[in-house]
């Protein structure tokens, strides 16, 4: 069983040595047993229209997306991503939801931890038994928001007070808490990504690309950045559901890539590093990087792409994003240049799929040549990839800190989390 498969066991088994057979759902109508089905790779599944059914909910597939409702509350899935939503929050799941012949199955973790948690006055879950019990004679919390502060209250204690919380509020490098970046290690699983020619023996793109993610985690982390990853482990992530990652909660996306090139005279003496954004390619150089890193599809489930990438393009030229991605692409060339050996290929507009779904500024890092033999060693040393992780991390935090003086003193986790999609 894969690592993933173990991790939802592991959270949903309890004391019990293997996943139960069966989830009895008990409510004040009866009780229902929901049957668990063990999906290879993904772990503990349970369909939905049974709990749904038992619970008195509600069920819609709108596209990449899957909708319940159950005692008032929404809960939507992004098929075959580890996320959920409810709200405007965006939120992990150990596995994914997933259609099967037209039936939609959840991880049992959304019976065992999501429903008991989200909706705690109304569920709760008997790991022993394999039992979700809705609770009776109690009060459902109200999601309606506290009232305001009154003339007396937080709200009219004095300037110096005020001053004191806006200082709490900043960490050390003079952010604000409560940013949230989504990093996206570009391939993995069955897609390698390019072969990486003059990488050491075993090594390919998707190998780099998550060594240099997993350490730009750590280092926004220690910045004081929570960060939403894509995949952590050699795991196939769906193209397009990549950059639905970052929705609502989040401020930006980065998906990090490997370039190369065709076997061709002179191939091997390309190098250095380039940042690119969703929008119409202007040169070749950036047609050819745009189809390279769209080829990725291939690994994918046929008719498991969603269209209209004309029409998203179109939308997106519309809103701030692009200008914000732009303004985003152009710091991260700039630190890069502090730390890379290779020369500086500029930032540059590119038709790719992977930034498509992203509702915030996203762009893609393409951190050298594994067709040139310095930019190889230069990405696979330990010791460069940790200032490559570190370079990147300095320009998510000067973006942050530049976007919050242009908005003024609210993060922009909160100023992005107003409705501005």
């Amino acid at each position: 069983m894969s690592l993933l498969a173990l991790l939802v066991l592991a959270a949903t088994r309890g004391p019990t040595p293997v996943a139960p057979m069966t989830v009895v759902v008990s409510t004040a109508r009866g009780e229902t047993r929901v049957p668990v089905r063990v999906e290879p790779e993904i772990g503990p599944m349970v369909p939905a229209p049974t709990l749904i059914g038992a619970l008195k909910g509600s069920e819609r597939v709108d596209g990449a997306w899957a909708e319940i409702e159950i005692a008032s509350q929404s809960f939507r899935f992004l098929l075959g991503a580890p996320i959920y939503r409810v709200g405007k929050e965006t939120r992990p799941l150990v596995g994914a939801a997933r259609l099967k012949r037209d039936t939609l199955f959840l991880p049992i973790q959304f019976v065992t931890q999501v429903l008991p948690g989200e909706l705690s006055e109304r569920f709760s879950y008997d790991r022993a038994a394999g039992r979700l019990v809705e609770l009776t004679g109690r009060a459902v919390a109200s999601s309606k928001p506290a009232p305001a502060a009154t003339a007396a209250g937080p709200a009219a204690t004095g300037s110096a007070t005020a001053v004191k919380k806006v200082e709490s509020d900043r960490l050390p490098n003079g952010l604000r808490k409560g940013h949230v970046v989504a990093i996206d290690p570009g391939h993995g699983g069955t897609d390698p990504g390019n072969p990486g020619i003059h990488f050491p023996r075993g090594v390919r793109e998707k190998d780099v690309t998550l060594k240099v993610g997993l350490l730009l985690k750590d280092e926004l982390l220690s910045r004081g950045v929570s960060v939403i990853m894509t995949r952590k482990t050699d795991t196939l992530i769906n193209l397009m559901h990549r950059g639905a990652y970052c929705q609502d909660r989040c401020d930006l996306f980065m998906s990090i890539h490997v370039n190369s090139l065709p076997r061709r005279a002179g191939y091997t003496k390309a190098r250095g590093y380039e940042t690119y954004y969703l929008d119409a390619a202007r040169t070749e150089d950036a047609a050819r990087v745009a189809r390279m890193e769209n080829e990725a599809v291939r690994f994918e489930e046929p008719g498991s792409q969603p269209g209209g990438l004309d029409f998203i393009l179109k939308d997106l030229q519309l809103n701030e994003h692009l200008r914000e991605a732009v303004r985003l692409a152009e710091l991260t060339q700039s630190h890069l240049g502090e730390v890379h050996t290779g020369p500086d290929r500029g930032v540059k507009p590119a038709r790719l799929a992977v930034l498509t779904t992203a509702r915030r500024p996203a762009v893609l890092v393409e951190l050298g040549f594994s067709t040139n033999p310095e930019d190889a060693r230069l990405m696979t040393t330990t010791r460069s990839q940790r200032h490559l992780a570190s370079s990147l991390a300095d320009a998510v935090v000067a973006y942050l800190l530049e976007y919050e003086q242009r908005v003024g003193d609210g993060t922009a986790t909160a100023s992005r989390g107003s409705g501005r999609e």
